[in-house]
């Protein structure tokens, strides 16, 4: 008799039912990759915030800096502008109709400037000049100069303008309405028809002018407290020349020293 039966054991096939596993083996990507932990996050952190810091601290250094530059140069400029030129508003008639009350000027405070020439050259050794020898790099006052000086009366506080009309050494008189300089009479064409009187002096009154002083008048002679009152204006009163009118801009110009015929 046969025996049919499969042998005990498990049946034989081509095929096993399990199928082994194979380690999966890690990616370049995920060997390479660096990995960093929260404490290398926050000092990563930190180093970029503190650049940061310091990139702004030289940035806001840097515009403080130009912006004290600036201020410093601005300054310099205005001190050395201030030195030359002086700001003047009118205030008064005196001086109508050349000027006019409210109107602003330009003062040149340098045109008159002077030195003594013997005590730089006494600085050398072995030199010992006597005396003055004073030296105008530009000129010193002129006939038909307005200038504005000191106020030569102990109540005013604010300086005065007027122009100049006699210089050192020059005798002045006035009479018929007019100003005789040295005995010939001056053509005033800025005045128009306006007479001009020296209240309280006869027509023969004259008065020589001192060394380094001038004798000054308004333009509106009916209406101007002068050296006709005070005197002559010494040199060290005189703070500088009208130089340009530059307000209201329609009376914008350059003063010109007009030509007489002393």
């Amino acid at each position: 008799m046969t025996d049919d039966r499969p042998p005990y054991g498990p049946p034989k096939s081509d095929e096993s039912p399990f199928r082994p596993i194979r380690a999966t083996k890690p990616s370049i990507e995920n060997r390479i990759s660096p990995t960093f932990s929260s404490d290398d996050e926050a000092l990563n952190a930190e180093s970029v915030s503190e650049e940061t810091r310091k990139k702004e601290g030289e940035e806001s250094g840097g515009i403080l800096w130009e912006i004290t530059e600036t201020l410093v140069l601005a300054l310099l400029i205005f001190l050395a502008v201030r030195t030359v030129v002086l700001n003047f508003r009118v205030d008064g008639l005196s001086m109508e109709p050349t000027l006019n009350t409210g109107e602003m000027l330009l003062v040149n405070r340098q045109v008159y400037s002077h030195f003594d020439l013997n005590s730089v050259i006494n600085v050398l050794p072995f030199v010992d000049r006597e005396g003055e020898r004073v030296v105008y790099p530009f000129h010193p006052p002129q006939r038909g100069d307005i200038v504005v000086f000191d106020p030569p009366i102990g109540s005013v506080d604010k300086p005065y303008i007027k122009r100049v009309i006699a210089l050192p050494g020059e005798t002045v008189a006035i009479r018929d309405g007019a100003v005789f300089v040295n005995g010939e009479q001056l053509d005033e064409s800025y005045l128009g028809s306006t007479a001009t009187r020296w209240p309280g002096r006869s027509d023969d009154h004259e008065l020589q002018v001192p060394v380094e002083h001038v004798f000054v008048l308004g333009d509106n002679r009916n209406n101007s407290t002068d050296s006709r009152s005070f005197g002559p204006v010494s040199y060290d009163a005189i703070i500088g020349r009208a130089w340009i009118a530059y307000w209201p801009f329609d009376l914008f110009g350059i003063f010109q020293t007009p030509s007489y015929n002393p």
